[in-house]
């Protein structure tokens, strides 16, 4: 017999109970079906009906995280990943169990096909077309099967990716350059159209961030390798350098400049907006979104893909799940006391002891990585410093590694973060890869740190924190606790 599971990320929309009715009626039912609960912070019981199903806490780490808690806590062959907002026809199940028997050793996942409806009587509007793409996207994980000796070999799916966007794709991408193959099965799924609010075609350029990733880790053809369609990011770009022509030009007083630059930004624009509702129902509202949205969208797009490149920049491919964590001692395991040389004054943060217990139950490696200007500026001896970390190590350790920087920022030193030093040295001490490291800490330098290392990273903002850091921060935590729910999600 075939075994199967069937994984569903959520953020807890009221379509999830309809798809695990649509479950529950089924005539083949699943070994087991887990709903991982991806609200950042859950304040109520999630609403799965009177569906039969373990409900697993995601974190809020997105979509790609959420699936790996899922089927790591699976035990079958085979896991079917749905998304909670499509609708199974009664025959479905029976159909992918048929698609799973079939497949050959080397063949590590079965697609199915996603149907989109029509509205009936009228062109579809530009957000159904968007959402009508995914009848030829290939390998989405709307209903998408997998081996689970496939997604063991290449650790799952990459938690770089934050949202439903480009992490399906980068899947298969990875799988298939180990050698499986990936096919169509007979199978299909219903996937309406969600209503959406005037803006969501501006909020879906978030998605350029993660195609930054992919050319960071693939290279400049990554489109190809990952069988994603061609893009429209040039034209956006095209356009938002007019706009600059013409800003520029104004204020340097070049009038024909100005209106150079501002007649390609109108022509660019027109153009954009009637590609968008030529093919449309061309009603008020429509023509009304268009026209806002078409101006708006190549400067969120553009915005975005700097970003995306901003943060992952020298990103490699996927490493798999962490197997040490290095926090930063001030502001995000004890009280920041500035240059403090005295143990009595050494308070942990809230949840920091139940954080480290839990990271040193499950396995991994614990270190501190720590700037200690303070005896560079003779403010306290380097015995000084011991003493508060052997105090720390009594409240909360042993740590595995401990990691300190004693120079100023002028000695252009290599260890001082935001540089690399500390994180590296740290990483040899344990014998743990870089890539398999998170920093975890409560500003910029921390996290730059583990960039220039490697490394992954988590920021747990505080009242210093700034906000252009959060805004820079790869992931971002609410508190200790929830940055080890990000960690250990990778582990189960």
């Amino acid at each position: 017999m075939t075994s199967w599971s069937v994984v569903v990320p959520t953020v807890g929309r009221p379509c999830l109970t309809d798809l695990l009715a649509d479950l529950a009626r089924q005539q083949v039912q699943p070994d087991a079906v887990y709903v991982v609960d991806d609200r950042p912070s859950p304040e109520t019981p999630l609403d799965v009906g009177t569906a039969d199903v373990v409900v697993l806490r995601g974190g809020g780490h997105g979509p790609a995280a959420a699936r790996n808690t899922g089927w790591r806590t699976a035990s079958t062959e085979w896991i079917a990943f749905l998304d909670d907002d499509v609708r199974l026809p009664a025959d479905w199940s029976e159909l992918l169990v048929e698609d799973l028997r079939q497949q050959p050793d080397l063949v590590a996942a079965v697609q199915g096909r996603i149907v989109v409806p029509r509205a009936a009587g009228r062109r579809p509007t530009d957000w159904e077309r968007s959402t009508a793409g995914l009848e030829n996207a290939k390998w989405a994980t709307a209903d998408m099967a997998y081996r689970r000796a496939a997604l063991e070999e290449v650790s799952g799916f990459d938690e770089r990716y934050p949202r439903a966007y480009r992490e399906d794709a980068e899947l298969a991408l990875r799988v298939r350059r180990h050698g499986w193959r990936l096919v169509r099965g007979r199978r299909h799924v219903n996937h309406p159209v969600r209503q959406e609010n005037f803006w969501v075609s501006v909020r879906v350029q978030r998605g350029n961030a993660d195609d930054a990733l992919l050319r960071a880790v693939y290279g400049r053809h990554w489109r190809e390798l990952a069988e994603c369609p061609p893009g429209r990011f040039k034209w956006h770009l095209a356009t938002v350098a007019t706009a600059g022509v013409a800003l520029v030009g104004a204020l340097l007083g070049r009038r024909r400049t100005a209106a150079a630059g501002l007649a390609g930004w109108l022509a660019l624009t027109a153009d954009f907006a009637w590609r968008r509702i030529a093919p449309g129902p061309r009603t008020g509202d429509e023509l009304r979104r268009m026209t806002v949205t078409s101006a708006v969208v190549p400067f969120a797009a553009v915005r975005h893909r700097l970003r995306g490149w901003r943060q992952h920049r020298g990103s490699v491919e996927w490493p798999g799940p962490a197997r040490a964590v290095l926090f930063d001692r001030d502001g995000t395991l004890v009280d920041d006391v500035p240059y403090n040389g005295d143990p009595t004054k050494v308070v942990p943060v809230p949840g920091a002891e139940a954080a480290v217990a839990r990271l040193r139950k499950a396995g991994l490696r614990i270190g501190v990585v720590t700037n200690q200007s303070g005896i560079g500026r003779g403010l306290i001896s380097a015995a000084d410093a011991d003493a508060v970390n052997r105090r720390i190590d009594e409240l909360l350790g042993p740590f595995d590694t401990w990691q300190l920087c004693p120079h100023v920022a002028s000695d252009g030193c290599d260890c001082r973060k935001p540089a690399a030093g500390l994180v590296v040295a740290a990483a040899e001490q344990l014998g743990v890869p870089p890539e398999q490291v998170v920093v975890v800490g409560d500003i910029g330098s921390d996290i730059a740190a583990a960039r220039a290392a490697g490394a992954r990273s988590v920021l747990v903002p505080n009242g210093r924190t700034r906000l252009e850091e959060i805004e820079q921060a790869d992931i971002v935590a609410p508190d200790l606790g929830a940055a080890v729910d990000h960690v250990l999600g990778g582990q189960r």
